[in-house]
């Protein structure tokens, strides 16, 4: 979630017999969305459906009584999509496999929250659950989801001249690809796209193509009718259904076996689905922007990746640059992520040094704008003073960096110092508070503990 999204929309309702998993998840979701709903007896789940009237539902898979098959929670998910068919529901477990994923996506839940989770990954996952809420139910807007083009952040000739072809290219309603390095911002494009074009106010809709399994494909893409196979309790509308006079953004398109390339091919051919269970073709208006970070040329001479399925989806053309080509976005970036985690972590600061800005303009940034928002995230929390330094950042300059062997005796050592300066300097920000400091290092409490132990402080 993005600063320009914390407008805290979205009720959650969170349901688990951990007290522990209850008080950490409302500690880190209470400033991220509107309200929040807590409760240890899933008993009370329809009294909280009517009087709470929940967007999305974090639900336990495994209570008390049954600790590791979760049939508790396929029970309990039965009966939330009976009271309300159109419930967002993720599910909350430390005991996930391939066979209860694809039973549970089936029976209609959206995802998996894991424990313990990663604190950023958590924040998404929710996050595009309220989105698709909101899309469910009718109620999607432009204030209401998070548009990624509002952090579109960078004046370089390069990257303004890629926003300028992108806004040429929004009303023609042709089909994209997106090029570029992994944590370029190829996301970031295709929102600013979609919000450029006529099909602004419609739905957004976001697949991770990668994360996909054969199994999973086609009711996730196309969803499936009551009754469809075992577990089907109840109808699902599939992602691009509700993508419908929208955008249907499928990232990582580079990654998808042949199978389900010529299943793709043939929706964007014939721009029809059939619901798995259903004879009913259905007619879809959507457009489609696809992105990877694979060199697809390569992958079509190959044979890895259809060439019809490229001529389909590259009718307009992108390649999003790297940061590292980007020059004074980078510093422009930085600060604005650094204002952004400021305010989330509560601390007054002015900005960087002059040595800080240009380690910045010299580190390689191998992983990006994602690396980049990591490493001002990291030195928020580690600074003593109201400027970051070098020291805060932990990244070496391109002309001084040097690849560290694996049989080196000092990693183990300097990995060992920076996580316990890492934890010394959290635990003081949070003031003693272990739960707030676990949050600011992305850990679970309970592994927090494990390493105080393990450390000895």
């Amino acid at each position: 979630m993005t600063d320009k999204g914390m407008n805290k929309r979205g009720k959650i309702l969170i349901v688990d017999d951990n007290e522990d998993v209850l008080l950490s998840l409302n500690m880190l979701l209470k400033q991220h969305v509107e309200a929040i709903r807590v409760v240890n007896d899933p008993n009370r789940i329809p009294e909280f459906l009517i009087s709470f009237e929940p967007d999305v539902i974090l639900l336990d898979m495994n209570f008390s009584r049954d600790a590791i098959s979760g049939e508790e929670g396929y029970a309990w998910l039965s009966k939330i999509l009976e009271i309300d068919p159109k419930s967002v529901v993720l599910f909350i477990t430390a005991y996930v496999d391939t066979e209860k994923a694809v039973r549970a996506i089936k029976a209609g839940a959206v995802d998996f929250i894991p424990k313990p989770w990663d604190n950023s990954k958590l924040l998404n996952t929710v996050n595009s659950a309220i989105q698709l809420s909101f899309t469910k139910h009718g109620s999607i807007e432009e204030e209401v989801v998070e548009r990624a083009s509002r952090d579109v952040i960078g004046s370089s000739p390069v990257f303004q001249k890629l926003l300028s072809h992108c806004r040429q290219v929004a009303s023609a309603d042709a089909n994209v690809l997106v090029l570029g390095e992994n944590g370029a911002g190829k996301d970031v494009i295709a929102h600013y796209i979609h919000d450029c074009s006529a099909r602004a106010g419609k739905p957004f809709v976001s697949i991770d193509m990668g994360s996909l399994s054969e199994n999973l494909f086609e009711d996730e893409l196309f969803g499936h009718e009551k009754g469809a196979f075992t577990g089907a309790t109840s109808q699902k509308v599939g992602l691009v259904e509700l993508a419908n006079g929208g955008t249907l953004f499928l990232d990582e398109i580079g990654n998808l076996s042949s199978q389900m390339q010529q299943k793709l091919l043939t929706m964007i051919e014939k721009r029809q689905i059939v619901r798995l269970g259903s004879t009913q073709v259905r007619g879809i208006d959507v457009r489609i922007i696809c992105a990877t970070n694979v060199p697809i040329y390569e992958c079509v001479r190959n044979g890895t990746f259809r060439q019809d399925l490229l001529y389909r989806i590259n009718t307009i053309e992108f390649r999003v640059p790297a940061l590292r080509e980007r020059g004074d976005d980078i510093i422009e970036l930085a600060h604005y992520f650094s204002s952004f985690f400021a305010r989330k972590y509560g601390r007054q600061m002015r900005g960087f040094s002059s040595q800080a800005e240009s380690l910045l303009l010299n580190h390689a940034w191998p992983g990006n704008v994602r690396e980049l928002r990591h490493t001002i995230e990291r030195a928020i929390v580690m600074s003593s003073s109201d400027v970051i330094g070098v020291d805060d950042m932990r990244i070496e300059s391109m002309s001084s960096q040097t690849e560290l062997k694996n049989d080196s005796p000092d990693v183990p050592l300097k990995l060992e110092e920076l996580e316990r300066l890492a934890i010394s300097k959290a635990v003081e920000r949070a003031n003693g508070n272990l739960s707030q400091a676990a949050e600011m290092l992305g850990i679970t409490r309970y592994a927090l503990y494990r390493k105080l132990e393990k450390l000895k402080l």
